[in-house]
């Protein structure tokens, strides 16, 4: 089984990169993946599908928050999203590839693959491909989770090689409509960590104290959590937590 590498436990996770629009570094964009890189945060990302196959930096399902723009991300190319600037910034939507290029190994790189099925099911596959595909060859430390267990278990058979968590939460079913409320009683159970093949969680920073989370620890689980947004906060998550995702504040990196 793959483990997370050290760095993932030890250096904060700048969440969609250090993001700040008043800098003009928007979420998930290349001005915030340097930031974090010149700071010495590592980073998580995210990942959406284009209408042809490619893997994106991108967090929405939509564009419009983002961008300013309309439509699913999915209904445009990889060429016509790499055009697309995003809001507060200069940068437009960066793939996958070249965030990696980027990255170049420097940090520590977290990877979630956001559910492509709509409703956390098994219709999985063409992301995790690409995904796999633009890892091929890259030997920086980095990991990838999702909230779907599905697309983590589709991971595992695409490339084993590659440490992999569940993205979990409290799952409240007024927060996560339309998923039913018997699928989101099983997800805050965590229930798929084994026949995922996991080796860590993130897990929502309020919920820490679930008592599911402390059972996967003790049994050598490494907890991660998200999104922390102050010292106070972070101090509280580290009574159980091993490391954080963080945003808006500037977390403090281990000497």
């Amino acid at each position: 089984m793959t483990t997370l590498p050290p760095a993932f436990l030890k250096i904060p996770l700048a969440h969609r990169a250090l993001h700040d629009i008043a800098a003009g570094r928007p979420e998930n964009s290349h001005a915030a993946i340097q930031a974090a890189i010149d700071a010495g945060y590592g980073i998580e990302i995210d990942l959406q599908l284009s209408s042809d196959g490619e893997a994106m930096v991108f967090h929405d399902y939509d564009l419009k928050r983002l961008t300013g723009q309309t439509g699913p991300v999915q209904r445009r190319s990889a060429a016509e999203l790499g055009q697309i600037a995003l809001l507060g910034g200069i940068d437009t939507i960066p793939t996958l590839n070249r965030v990696l290029a980027q990255v170049a190994g420097r940090v520590p790189l977290l990877i979630e693959i956001k559910d492509q099925d709509g409703a956390m099911g098994a219709n999985v596959g063409r992301l995790e491909q690409a995904t796999a595909d633009a890892l091929q060859g890259y030997g920086g430390p980095v990991a990838v989770m999702s909230f779907n267990p599905n697309s983590v278990q589709k991971m595992a058979a695409l490339r084993p090689d590659v440490p992999r968590g569940l993205t979990t939460s409290a799952y409240r079913p007024e927060d996560w409509a339309p998923l039913p409320a018997r699928l989101c009683d099983r997800l805050r159970e965590i229930r798929d960590y084994d026949a995922t093949r996991a080796c860590f969680i993130s897990h929502e920073a309020e919920d820490l104290p679930r008592p599911r989370v402390g059972d996967l620890k003790r049994r050598g689980a490494a907890v991660l959590c998200w999104t922390i947004r102050s010292a106070a906060q972070e101090a509280q998550a580290r009574q159980i937590a091993q490391n954080i995702t963080f945003e808006g504040y500037g977390a403090e990196i281990p000497s």
